[in-house]
């Protein structure tokens, strides 16, 4: 990559560059550009080529892509905005990347049956893992502070998996018969960062994308800007757009709530970070699942 670096800074002459994160931004008199490595699994000039086929353009120019390490892209300065109002604009993008690309794929029983069993070994994971975690500061003399953060609200982590384990059998119950999925490309890398607003929308970091159920793209995008935007909102934008089907509402429902793995050796100032962002994940995760179970049972 340095190698093509070099060639591309006396092709481009920059009058500055700047390295930011994993791509580097030249700035030259004929326009500034952005160099960002390949994935070599992913060509990313077909994949534009068939977004623009299905009138899906909220993607950066793709400048040079003939070289075999890094592609070269035209770099777009987003415009300042409020952040909830970037999540809006973005989920509008990602709703019309999935209503343009979406077909339908024959599958079988073992399709959903290894969706299932994956989600299912990950939950007997987390629940041995945080029954041994249990057992561990159960024999401790003198809890440390993370100790007894997680063991005041371990009950809300069981509490979750036992909402996945229940809700995962009525989800492979609903699709087992099932002899068709949709699924469409997803971009598989979202977040506020990936989303630039200028004279149009641009989706940017493609090198992940894959052909997929549209919900990953929810569960991904969830899973980092929970924090940050009120999802709800964006979900009912999302919804409006795009009609999901009960079955691929709870699978998005099941993915989300399932309890983060919380890692301990980080040190004591660290483990509490991790603990209180655990917990404080499954309550507003649960916050937005709540209202659509609540309107099911009214029904």
């Amino acid at each position: 990559m340095n190698k093509s670096i070099e060639v591309l800074k006396n092709i481009y002459k920059p009058y500055r560059y700047t390295i930011l994160g994993q791509v580097l931004i030249l700035n030259t008199t004929s326009g500034d550009f952005v160099i960002k490595e390949k994935n070599p699994d992913k060509n990313i000039k077909e994949l534009f080529s068939y977004l623009s086929s299905r009138s899906f353009s909220s993607f950066p120019s793709l400048i040079d892509e003939s070289r075999s390490d890094v592609n070269v892209y035209e770099y777009v300065e987003g415009v300042p905005m409020p952040m909830e109002q970037k999540a809006l604009d973005l989920i509008e993008v990602v709703s019309n990347l999935h209503n343009k690309t979406t077909y339908y794929k024959n599958v079988t029983e073992d399709d959903f049956k290894s969706i299932y069993d994956a989600i299912k070994s990950n939950a007997v994971y987390l629940e041995k893992y945080y029954n041994e975690l249990y057992e561990n500061i159960k024999k401790e003399i003198y809890m440390s502070p993370s100790s007894y953060s997680l063991i005041r609200n371990i009950s809300k982590i069981f509490s979750a998996l036992s909402f996945v384990n229940s809700e995962l059998d009525v989800w492979f119950s609903m699709v087992k018969e099932q002899t068709k999925k949709r699924i469409c490309y997803i971009h598989n890398n979202l977040s506020l960062d990936h989303f630039v607003k200028n004279d149009k929308d641009y989706l940017i970091s493609w090198e992940h994308y894959r052909v997929d159920s549209p919900i990953m793209d929810l569960v991904s995008f969830y899973q980092k800007e929970c924090f940050h935007v009120n999802f709800e909102v964006v979900f009912s934008r999302y919804l409006e757009r795009v009609k999901l089907t009960d079955d691929e509402k709870k699978l998005f429902f099941l993915l989300i709530s399932l309890p983060k793995k919380i890692e301990v050796s980080n040190g004591e100032f660290h483990t509490c970070q991790n603990v209180r962002e655990a917990i404080d994940y499954l309550y507003i995760t649960e916050e937005l699942v709540r209202p659509y179970y609540a309107v099911q049972e009214k029904n």
